[in-house]
This record gives structure tokens, C-alpha cells and sequence, in this order.
């Protein structure tokens, strides 16, 4: 988007038809409201930028079908040059002809007819080149088919729109629905405009609209339309004294067969505009972040570099931002749409009974109701004051719009030297999201991060832990994804058309998928699912689709409305790296391999949760295959998801085990507290989750688990990669890094489902036990570090050998408690000198070794019976660690 510089922004409003309440559609469901399908359809309108169109920024929906615009607005406009009762200069008007044929020609290549065109509509900034507004207007409203009123101005409108009429889809047949307006309809406008501006007034004043309309239609019985308007309105002096040039494009414009007519396109390279069309360079949109082309090609330096360094203290830096990010800010500072257009009285509520059809007195006298205005337009558009804004930030320094990238600690909110914004960053993050001055830091910080992707790639992943702004959340995920290259020219190469099998599954699905939310039940949202869903499943011919598939790809589009291309790049990315091979048309291996390594991560973290969800045999199997199938999106609304997948972007595969168990123990209590039938229906209707109290807590888990602890025989192998670690916490001895390490002689093996299901508690490797016991690397193998006295031990290495293998060779720091020895008949722990130490390290990492694995998995069975938190087995045994040479033999004692 362009900054929004010298101009302002504007609201207007209007209401769309109402639609029966008891008629359904064809598929048995309610009829889409005309307002959200106007909602749907107005998005693609954000991404048409140009010099010489008003940006549309935002649409908003109220209560009786009422839709607010927010568009960037100028407060001049041809009307007040009309105002000033004399003719416009033919050199002024050479240029307001080709400026407003630029904007024309650029909504045409983007298939939008403005048909609203009118010298209010046509704006003039501050530097007297024109906007044209309100041209999304009958693109949004299905060319009038939303909406109780007509589109366009009856001055101003095409003898052949004129002709046609006002039309509904309801009121004809498909085979008798008129054409909609074209290109070409405009020209008109324009024509009559022009002729306006020579003239120096306006036309038809005095006449009713019925007489406009059929004086427009008899023009086609004349050969100079010029001369019988100039002759009607008594200008015939003025029009004989313009320019040859001025002449020929009123005539082409108001050319009255639409066959002889020039499109804007057309009208451009005409002649007549020889001496003005030098004047402007062409547009060229600038190369998006995602694509082949070079970002950097179009920019340029001031002549005098010098300028650049000059400090001005006048400078408006607000200005400087897009006008999304500054209507964004507006919101949070306290901006409100509805009592904005309130109080300029363009809104104004009825008492209920003012609404009623008629009223009807004791002597049976009745008083019709007039027809209610709400339901006609007012293209009255509002100013935006953002004095509101600019003094909520008017202690934010300049630099904070400039942040210096290379400076790492400038960065970070908690060091910056504004102590307001250091308190906001250790708030809770709905707080902070809704701080304004904190909001514009991220925002600007990101901003400038995702421009240098994916060269500062590893710092969006720092700043990214921290946590991501809202308004850059879309962009922060495909880099945090890895998304790079021309993904439009991809997703254009999918065949998205052809019928294929999985259509039938997806049209029942997407009805059903997160239709809560106004822009994905839209019927644009729709279309946009059925899009980016089946060019995932053409994309991916060795898999099918599966039910969940359409909840994964909802907060992707949703993020992603207008670039269908980014949300399924995102989704290829994301499925590989979470749910790798889930989606095979044989899955059921995959799925039981996750569940069982589910299970083993909640007897690790809450042993006595898990004992009771097995005694009263509620499993996974029962509840958690939509969790991991869908990440948690089927569950959760896309606000929460927004916010948990903030945090799982920065995790491995493993981090989803941890936001399972998360969930769990927020409802810990009332599972301990029911039976089997009541866990059922406690998870048929999940209780309210508190999901920053979710991330927290995985976070935390994540970072208890050791790397190999969620080990999957199906997970995606590893990749050489160079991006930094990810989600880290306040557990002093645990460094998780974003992805999995290369497999080593010392990694977990792989072992049969089956073997799986049987063990309690997960695996580590030998190189995750290394690690816990703080090694240092001496040739290719690690010794023990020497420990300070104020440092502890951070696990327990439990060896349940014999005491003569035990004596022969060990794990230094390791106790010894014999298998053989170890439980009483009853499955207690036999006492001993070794049943403090373990009591002691409750709540630590203990590591069960031997060199029987039917023993190791006994024993920490035994301990999760017992409600020991974090047990685990080494994979291997003690012979995993024999090759390494690091087990110690006791000195004889003398």
C-alpha cells in the first residue's frame, strides 16, 4: 500500500437488502446475508492500488445489514470546481481527462467498471491530481443486485444503462438477465463531466430525473450529441471556442452506440492526448515480497544523499506509513466507525415503533409509513480525525519509525529507553495487542524485517518469540514456514478446474468450516477454499484428502484473503513440517505411532493423570485425533489459533505433543474427578481453554522434553538446517532447537508399533542423556564438566544392573537399585539408602538404564505408578554408552 502522506481517510456508508428469514438455500441451509457477500467480495478491492485511485482500506459489518467503507479520501473534488461557476482551462482539462482515464484503465485490467462516476466521486489531492472514488461500489454490491438502490447518478449514466434499468437477479429468468455494465459505460460519465468542466456548470439542473433520463435517450436520434447538449443548456458560444483536441474527446465520449464508443484503453492512445500523455510515467506496482521479481529494482536515492541525513524536527513520520497500518493504529487508539458517521448524523436509530409499517389510532384512522431512507445510500463521506491517534503518540520518538536492524538490542521491546514501552512488553499478550504505542514499535519493526526476507530471516524468528503483531501475522508466518520464490506462478500452474473425486467431500466440508467468521462464509471465502484445497490436493497426487484438511488451510486463508497463492504455499510448508504423512490415503499407522507418543509424553509430565485416563480406559484414540489432525484449528476458534500457532511456528514437530498435554492439565481436575462417560461428554463440548495459559505451559513442557523423548519412526527426516533456536524458557537446562538433529550412532532406534504401545514412558537417546548431564566434547566423545558448588545436579540417572556390573562400569553421578531388589510383592519401592535420593529428585529428569529393556520399561512403569513425573528409559541401555568411554569404575577404597 502507498503511505498515506498528505491525504486523509474516509468513512461512508450504506445498507444492504434484507433478505426473507424463512427461505433456505438449494443445500438446506440458511440464505448467506447480502451484507456478508458484499464483505466477501469488497476484499479483493484492498489490493488495487494506484496514483490515481482512493485506497479502500477496510469494510466494517453492524446490525441490520449495515456496511461501513473506510477508504482513503481527499477533501476536493471536481464538484468544487463547478462550485465556482466558470469554465476549467482545456489544458486542465486535457489532464483531469487522462488522469481519470489512467485510474479507469487500471480497474478495467482488474475486470471492475466504476459506473458511479460523477464530479464528487472524482477527487483531487493536495497537489490538484485526481482520485477517483468509490469505484469498488458495484463491484462489491454484484453490480447492484445487494442493494435497494441504483449504482451510479442519473446525469451521469450511459444511455444504455439507462435503457436496461434497475434489474435483480430474482426479477428475471437467466436468460433475460441484462449484461452488466462495461468499460465503455464510463467513458460516458466522463464525457459528461468533461462537458460540465468546459462549460463551467452543471447539466440537466433543471430537470426532474424522469426528464433527464428520456432526454438521454433521445440523443440517439441526433448526429452531434455536442451540439444538442450545448444548444439544451444555452452554451453553444463556449463549446464553439475550445480547443480541436478538448472537442474530439467530448465527441468520443459521447459517442451514443456503445459499438462506436472507446474504451478507456483505447481513449488513452489516442491522438488528443499527444502533448499530455508525456507528461506522466506509468505505473508500475511495486514487486511483491513473495515473487521472482526484484524488490529493490525500482528504488532511488535523492540526488543529494545529504538530504537524507538532515534531521527535521516538522516531519510527519505517521504519514510516511501505509495508510492500513495507520487505520489500524486508529482503531486501537480508540477509533470507532459507527459513532463517527453517528455523530456527522449520516447513522441515526429509530425508536421500534417508528419502524412499525403504519400506525393505526382508536378511531381507525391509519398513517402510512414513508419509505425508510436507511435503506437508500448517502454518499456522504466522513472525515477520520486522527487527532485522537497523533496525541496518543505524540511522545514517540522519531527513531522508534526507523528502528536500526543491526543494533540487536534496539530491537527487543523490553530495552528500549521508553519505560512505558518496556513495562508493555512484559504484559500479557491480549494487553498488548491492544496497546497502540507498543503495537506501532512491532509493527514498523516487522515491517522492515519482512522487506529484508530472507536475508534477516534468523531475526524474525528472534523478534518472533517475543511475539508477532497482529497486522503482520500473515507475512511472519510463511517466513517463520520458510515460504520463498515465485509462489504465483506455482499456484497459477495448478489445474484448479478439472472435476476430480475429492470436489463432492470438499463442497460438504467448507459449509461447515469456521462459518462463524463474516469472511470465510462468504461466498468469496467459498470459492477461495474450494480453490486453494484442490490445488493442494491436485499438487500432491501421492496423497488424499482427509476431513480436517479444510479447518488446517482456514487460519492460512484467512490471513491470506487476497493471496490465495501465499495460503497455499504457507499450507504446503506447514503440513510437511506438523503433520507429515498424515494425510495418506493409508494413515493408520502414522496416527496410532503420534497417539502412543502422546500418551507417553502425559505419563511423563503428569504420571497421575495418566494413571486415572487409563484405569477408566479413556485414550487418545477417543479424543485427540482431531487435535493433532487439524493442529488444534477444529477445536478452537481462529482468534485462539491465531495466538497458539504464533508460539507452534516456533516449535518442532514435537511442540504440538506438548500443547496437548497443556489442555489436559487445564482440565486436570475435572478429569480426576469423573468417570469414562463424564470424560466423553466433557470433550464432546470442550470447556473454555485459556489459550496464553496453553502457550505458556507447552512452552514450558517443550522445554522439559527431551529432544529424542518424542521420537516418531513416521516423523519428516531431519534436513540440514542453519535457523536458530526457537521457544526457550525460564527450565534453566533445556535448549530446544526449532528443528531435529541428524541422526548419529548415539540416536534413538527405531522400534515395532507394537514394542511402542507396550512402554510407559518415552525413550531418550544417548545423545540427550549426554547432553542432561552437562558432557563436554573431548575428541568425538564428551566428558563430565566439573561442577562449581553452587551448581546442582539437573537428573537422575537411575541403573537398575546387578551391583557387580553396576561396580564395573557406570554413568558418573548415577545411583544403583538393583531390578532384582527393587519393588515389594505390592509394587512399592523397597526402602533404602536410594529412596531418599529419588524422593529428592522428584520432579527431575530421571533416566532409567540397563541392559535389559523388559526390565527398564518395568521399572519406570513402576515409578509412573508411584507418580514420579519425567521418567524415561535410555534407548539402548547401558551399551549405547559403553563404546563412548564414559562410564567410570570406583577407585578401590583403601
Amino acid at each position: 500500500m502507498f503511505p498515506l502522506k498528505d491525504a486523509d481517510m474516509g468513512a461512508f456508508t450504506f445498507c444492504a437488502s434484507a433478505l426473507p428469514h424463512d427461505v433456505c438455500g438449494s443445500n438446506g441451509l440458511p440464505l448467506t446475508p447480502n451484507s456478508i457477500k458484499i464483505l466477501g467480495r469488497f476484499q479483493i478491492l484492498k489490493t488495487i492500488t494506484h496514483p490515481r485511485l482512493c485506497q479502500y482500506v477496510d469494510i466494517s459489518r453492524g446490525k441490520h445489514e449495515r456496511l461501513v467503507v473506510v477508504a482513503e479520501h481527499c477533501e476536493r473534488s471536481l464538484e468544487d470546481l463547478l462550485r465556482e461557476r466558470k469554465p476549467v482551462s482545456y489544458t486542465k482539462v486535457l489532464c483531469i481527462a487522462f488522469e481519470v482515464l489512467q485510474g479507469l484503465q487500471y480497474l478495467n485490467k482488474h475486470g471492475i467498471v466504476h459506473r458511479a462516476l460523477s464530479p464528487h466521486n472524482i477527487l483531487l489531492d493536495r497537489k490538484g491530481h485526481v482520485k477517483l472514488a468509490k469505484f469498488g461500489l458495484y463491484h462489491m454490491t454484484a453490480h447492484g443486485d445487494d442493494v435497494d438502490f441504483p449504482i451510479g447518478y442519473p446525469s451521469y449514466l450511459a444511455p444504455e444503462v439507462i435503457a436496461q434499468g434497475i434489474f435483480k437477479t430474482t426479477d428475471h429468468v437467466p436468460s433475460e438477465k441484462p449484461l452488466p455494465s462495461g468499460p465503455k459505460s464510463d467513458v460516458w460519465s466522463l464525457g459528461i463531466i468533461l462537458f460540465e468542466l468546459c462549460v463551467g456548470r452543471k447539466l440537466f439542473q433543471s430537470l426532474d430525473i424522469s426528464e433527464r433520463l428520456k432526454f438521454l435517450l433521445t440523443l440517439g436520434c441526433v448526429d452531434d450529441t455536442i451540439t444538442v447538449l450545448s444548444e439544451e443548456h444555452g452554451c453553444l458560444d463556449i463549446i464553439k471556442e475550445l480547443p480541436e483536441n478538448v472537442i474530439n474527446i467530448l465527441k468520443k465520449c459521447l459517442t451514443f452506440h456503445p459499438s462506436k464508443r472507446p474504451t478507456p484503453d483505447e481513449l488513452m492512445k489516442d491522438q488528443v492526448f499527444s502533448e499530455v500523455s508525456p507528461l506522466y510515467t506509468p505505473f508500475i506496482k511495486p514487486a511483491s515480497l513473495f515473487s521472482s521479481s526484484l524488490r529493490c529494482a525500482d528504488l532511488t536515492l535523492p540526488e543529494d544523499i545529504d538530504d537524507l541525513c538532515k534531521e527535521d524536527t516538522d516531519s510527519d513520520h505517521l504519514a510516511e506509513r501505509s495508510i492500513e497500518e495507520v487505520y489500524y493504529l486508529w482503531c486501537l487508539a480508540g477509533g470507532d466507525l459507527e459513532k463517527e458517521l453517528t455523530n456527522k448524523e449520516i447513522i441515526r436509530s429509530k425508536p421500534p415503533i417508528c419502524t412499525l409499517p403504519n400506525f393505526l389510532f382508536e378511531d381507525g384512522e391509519s398513517f402510512g409509513q414513508d419509505r425508510d431512507r436507511s435503506s437508500l445510500l448517502d454518499d456522504t463521506t466522513v472525515t477520520l480525525s486522527l487527532c485522537q491517534l497523533r496525541n496518543r503518540l505524540k511522545d514517540v520518538g522519531g527513531e522508534a519509525f526507523y528502528p536500526l536492524l543491526e543494533d540487536d538490542q534496539s530491537n527487543l521491546p523490553h530495552s528500549n529507553s521508553n519505560n512505558e514501552l518496556s513495562a508493555a512488553a512484559t504484559l500479557p499478550l491480549i494487553i498488548r495487542e491492544r496497546d497502540t504505542e507498543y503495537q506501532l514499535n512491532r509493527i514498523v519493526l516487522f515491517d522492515r524485517l519482512l522487506k529484508a526476507y530472507p536475508y534477516k530471516k534468523n531475526q524474525i524468528w528472534k523478534e518472533a518469540r517475543v511475539d508477532i503483531p497482529p497486522l503482520m501475522r500473515g507475512l511472519t508466518w510463511a517466513a517463520l514456514l520458510g515460504v520463498e520464490g515465485a509462489i504465483h506462478a506455482k499456484y497459477d500452474a495448478i489445474d484448479k478446474d478439472t472435476p476430480i473425486p475429492t470436489d463432492r467431500q470438499i463442497e460438504v466440508d467448507i459449509p461447515r468450516c469456521h462459518q462463524y467468521d463474516e469472511l470465510l462464509s462468504s461466498p468469496e471465502g467459498h470459492a477461495k477454499f474450494r480453490r486453494v484445497l484442490k490445488a493442494w490436493v491436485v499438487s500432491h497426487p501421492d496423497l488424499v484428502y482427509w476431513q480436517g484438511l479444510d479447518s488446517l488451510c482456514a487460519p492460512f486463508l484467512y490471513l491470506n484473503f487476497n493471496n490465495e497463492a501465499l495460503a497455499y504455499a504457507c499450507m504446503s510448508a506447514f503440513i510437511p513440517k506438523y503433520l507429515y504423512n498424515f494425510f495418506l490415503k493409508d494413515n493408520s499407522h502414522v496416527i496410532q505411532e503420534y497417539l502412543t507418543v502422546f500418551s507417553q509424553m502425559i505419563a511423563f509430565h503428569d504420571p497421575e493423570l495418566s494413571n486415572h485416563l487409563n484405569e477408566i480406559g479413556f485414550i487418545p484414540d477417543l479424543y485427540a485425533i482431531p487435535w493433532f489432525l487439524t493442529m488444534f484449528t477444529h477445536v478452537f476458534p481462529l482468534h485462539k489459533i491465531f495466538h497458539l500457532w504464533d508460539t507452534l511456528l516456533l516449535g518442532n514437530s514435537s511442540f504440538p505433543f506438548c500443547i496437548g498435554v497443556a489442555i489436559l492439565q487445564q482440565l486436570r481436575d475435572r478429569l480426576l474427578a469423573n468417570g469414562f462417560n463424564e470424560c466423553i461428554l466433557l470433550f464432546s463440548d470442550l470447556p473454555e481453554i485459556d489459550i496464553e495459559r496453553c502457550v505458556r505451559e507447552s512452552v514450558n513442557l517443550f522445554c522439559w522434553t527431551p529432544k529424542s523423548a518424542t521420537y516418531r519412526q513416521h516423523a519428516q527426516p531431519p534436513k540440514p538446517t542453519s535457523e536458530s533456536s526457537a521457544v526457550r524458557s525460564s527450565a534453566p537446562y533445556f535448549s530446544v532447537d526449532c528443528t531435529d538433529p541428524p541422526k548419529t550412532d548415539l540416536s534413538r532406534e527405531s522400534i515395532t508399533l507394537n514394542d511402542l504401545k507396550s512402554e510407559v514412558s518415552p525413550r531418550i537417546s544417548a545423545e540427550d542423556l549426554i547432553d542432561l548431564c552437562e558432557l563436554t566434547v573431548t575428541g568425538h566423545f564428551k566428558t563430565p564438566t566439573k561442577k562449581t558448588k553452587s551448581s546442582k545436579p539437573k537428573l537422575l540417572v537411575v541403573d537398575i544392573r546387578n551391583s557387580e556390573d553396576f561396580l564395573r562400569g557406570h554413568i558418573a553421578g548415577s545411583i544403583n537399585i538393583p531390578f532384582s531388589a527393587a519393588f515389594t510383592a505390592e509394587g512399592e519401592l523397597n526402602q533404602g539408602p536410594y529412596t531418599t535420593m529419588l524422593h529428592n529428585f522428584k520432579g527431575k529428569v530421571i533416566v532409567i538404564v540397563g541392559h535389559v529393556a523388559k526390565h527398564t520399561t518395568e521399572f519406570a512403569a513402576h515409578l509412573v505408578k508411584m507418580k514420579y513425573p519425567r521418567v524415561c528409559i535410555l534407548d539402548g541401555g547401558i551399551n549405547k554408552i559403553k563404546p563412548t568411554g564414559l562410564l567410570t569404575v570406583p577407585s578401590p577404597q583403601i
